[in-house]
């Protein structure tokens, strides 16, 4: 796994959209002119989620058409769109989000995914050409994944747990018969990372502890079909599949063995040899190349923006783009006979666009306009990276969001977001909640405290087993950075977060209680006791790095019980608010319940919001516009005009 999936993936769903992903500078002080006040005008919340979210650019086999997921119809569904009109054409109608995999190599059958009522138990689907569906993992328990095609297309592979809910077994499936054929019998804990695209390699990654992980080959043409570790090393570091050559002659896999951030190494299956193939003063976060291997995509997490780039491999250079709008590049992908590319491009004022180009063309085309049309793109904010000194003269950064309307003669109230994980990011990019709210009058600073991704190994691991201390003190610095700035209220600062973010929330106001004024927990842990004792199943594989991070529960049970602010809900004395999915598999229901009834128990303002049809994040926008809605009715009530259980 990447470092990113230290916990990120363990309290963090891909459907959290709680959080975005411009062009940034760096400072250690108030970032902007104080007195660059601007008068805005106030979108509501259904204004900012008019937006579409869109997502997906597998194209057709004949190049025509792009597949893509989008939620303009109030849920993720998926359409097909016409390459050279825009115009496009539902393909899925569920009362679940559906999620795009690809189209089938040879025709228009497309591959999808779906879980039920936000359970995570994802099922892989084919469209046929006449539009029927068909289960191809059916099984109320059964979680899978798409793992790729063959080169000739005549193949799948797909992960699944049907056989052991534990473990992801390998399998592969006839494109047209769909006949499911077992290749690798997963009992030894190993993650499918990439598979060559003759079928006949397969690069597994185990998980040791949460600082090292090894790579192995799985060459299925030997009867043994025994895993050849490729990564032998001394002391710990990471090691995690990415991809193969097109001609399946190597395998490319990062490492963080050789400095503070991750780089793309290449391992010759014939020799063994390894040798560099791409590095950066950042991580290097993928890397990925078109059907030909003419052309490689590989993006930089850098200073919490992605920085995409296309390289022609004939030439070695960098392919010249044509004049874009402000943004960055995402999902890049090429049609099969390489002459258009289809990608994303996402700014923290701009929702993500889907655009084609025929290479070598002096203009692209943009297929999409998913920002409202009632909103004025002026007045929405870009986003400052801001760097500050913790408690111990640790450097954390930091993106600020300054709302236009704020002045040392006109200051504004502030929030504190935590991202989820503890090892995720908050990222620069477009994100409607946040945007509402900065509209609003709340300027917001998404701190990046220690154990955050994106900032070497040594950062990345500066909170293991120290969550909700010194990463929680990184929080308070934050918001007595913000009291620095002499445009904010340095009185009207209040905290929030998703996830794990929701868990710091949730401390902060328990561990901290006279630092925020307001507290809003989004599907946050309160109970690492009952989390670490019932975490889903399918997590075996890293269960071992999980606990190396947060402490195995057979052993730390005191130090989890003394940071779950569950248990010192007494100490909470500020309003809060609790966002909870009834279907939510990872912080169940059961924990937001109590904590509510005990800060009420307290005397405390508690606003409750359960969504009966959510999991762990948010998939259908009229769950995100009340959320929304909500956050800011809350926020107008006990931060802006500080009313809280004193009067």
């Amino acid at each position: 796994m990447k470092k990113a999936l230290k916990l990120a993936c363990i309290t963090c769903a891909v459907s959290l959209t709680l959080a975005g992903c411009s062009q940034s500078t760096t400072s250690t002080s108030s970032p902007v002119k104080a007195e660059q006040t601007q008068q805005v005008k106030k979108y509501n919340a259904k204004t900012f989620f008019d937006t579409t979210s869109i997502m997906g650019s597998s194209f057709s086999a004949s190049g025509d058409k792009i597949l893509v997921s989008s939620d303009e119809s109030g849920i993720y569904s998926l359409y097909e769109v016409d390459v050279k009109t825009g115009d496009k054409q539902r393909l899925t109608n569920f009362e679940d989000s559906t999620y795009p995999v690809r189209y089938f190599p040879s025709d228009n059958r497309v591959l999808f995914t779906k879980d039920s009522g936000g359970n995570e138990r994802y099922h892989i689907y084919v469209r046929e050409l006449d539009g029927t569906i068909k289960d191809l993992t059916p099984g109320d328990e059964t979680r899978a994944s798409f793992a790729g095609f063959t080169k000739d297309g005549s193949q799948f592979f797909i992960t699944s747990n049907q056989r052991d809910a534990k473990f992801m077994d390998l399998y592969r499936v006839d494109s047209k018969t769909y006949q499911v054929t077992p290749v690798y019998q997963n009992t030894l804990g190993l993650d499918v990372g990439a598979i060559s695209p003759n079928g006949r390699y397969i690069a597994l990654s185990k998980n040791n502890t949460n600082k090292d992980s090894d790579t192995f080959i799985l060459d299925t043409y030997k009867k043994s079909l025994k895993p050849q570790l490729i990564s032998k090393h001394d002391t710990p570091a990471q090691y995690t599949p990415d991809t193969f050559s097109v001609d399946s002659n190597y395998l490319y896999y990062s490492t963080d063995a050789k400095g503070e951030f991750s780089q793309v190494w290449r391992y010759e299956l014939a020799t063994g040899e390894h040798t560099p193939a791409l590095k950066d003063n950042w991580d290097v976060s993928f890397i990925y190349f078109s059907k030909s291997g003419r052309y490689q995509v590989s993006g930089v997490n850098a200073d919490a923006s992605t920085k995409v780039t296309v390289k022609d491999t004939k030439t070695g250079k960098e392919i010249a783009m044509p004049k874009l709008p402000a943004g960055n590049l995402r999902s890049v992908s090429f049609s099969s006979d390489e002459q258009t590319m289809a990608f994303y491009l996402n700014s923290d004022t701009s929702p993500s666009n889907l655009f084609v180009w025929q290479v070598g063309d002096a203009q692209a085309k943009q297929l999409t306009n998913t920002l409202s049309e009632d909103i004025d793109q002026n007045d929405l904010v870009e986003s400052t990276i801001v760097r500050f000194k913790s408690f111990d003269g640790l450097e954390i950064p930091g993106v600020l969001y300054k709302p236009k309307q704020a002045s040392s003669s006109n200051k504004v109230p502030a929030l504190v977001w935590v991202h989820g994980g503890p090892g995720g990011q908050s990222r620069t990019g477009y994100s409607a909640m946040q945007q509402h709210l900065v509209n609003h009058g709340y300027a917001i600073f998404a701190v990046n405290n220690r154990g955050s991704s994106g900032y070497g190994k040594t950062f990345f691991h500066l909170d293991d087993k120290k969550h909700g201390t010194d990463d929680l003190q990184d929080i308070v610095y934050g918001k007595k950075h913000l009291q620095s700035l002499d445009w904010v209220d340095a009185d009207k600062i209040g905290i929030m977060g998703g996830s794990y973010g929701g868990f710091m929330t949730a401390a902060a106001l328990a561990f901290e209680p006279e630092e925020f004024k307001v507290g809003i927990n989004i599907f946050g842990v309160t109970n690492w006791v009952r989390t670490l004792n019932s975490i889903p199943p399918w997590w075996e594989s890293f269960k071992k790095a999980l606990y190396d991070e947060m402490g195995d529960p057979a052993t730390d049970g005191e130090r989890h019980r003394a940071i779950s602010p569950l248990f010192h809900a007494g100490n909470i004395t500020k309003p809060l608010m609790v966002i909870q999915g009834a279907n939510d598999p990872r912080v169940l229901q059961v924990e937001s319940d109590e904590l509510v009834a005990a800060v009420k128990a307290n005397g405390v303002p508690v606003e409750y919001v359960l969504f009966d049809d959510e999991g762990h994040g948010f998939t259908k926008k009229e769950n995100r516009i009340s959320a929304s809605n909500a956050y800011l009715n809350f926020l107008d009530t006990y931060l802006k005009e500080l009313f809280g259980p004193q009067g």
